[in-house]
């Protein structure tokens, strides 16, 4: 799986592909963000829809720093998202 690694306010954050499949599988693909290891691992996900590619891990690698950052901004904490095993 495709890794990259993110600079935000001083924190180096890995970006993966969840893996996640919503009904929307080929137009919307969930990313986590994840900062730390263990007790103080943070973990924030969001989802896209790719421009270009349509796989998951080349989408994700023509993502520019600057879209991950946007992305990064409107990510939302692991405990309300399915792709981080939140269940209602």
């Amino acid at each position: 799986m495709p890794t990259r690694t993110l600079d935000i306010d001083g924190k180096a954050w890995k970006v993966y592909p969840s893996g996640y499949i919503t009904q929307y599988d080929g137009d919307e693909y969930g990313l986590l963000f994840v900062h730390g290891v263990a007790d103080t691992r943070a973990v924030r996900v969001t989802r896209y829809s790719p421009t270009g590619a349509r796989s998951r891990e080349q989408s994700l690698a023509e993502l520019d720093d600057a879209a991950l950052r946007r992305l990064f901004g409107l990510s939302q904490p692991s405990a309300t998202s399915p792709e981080a095993g939140y269940a209602p």
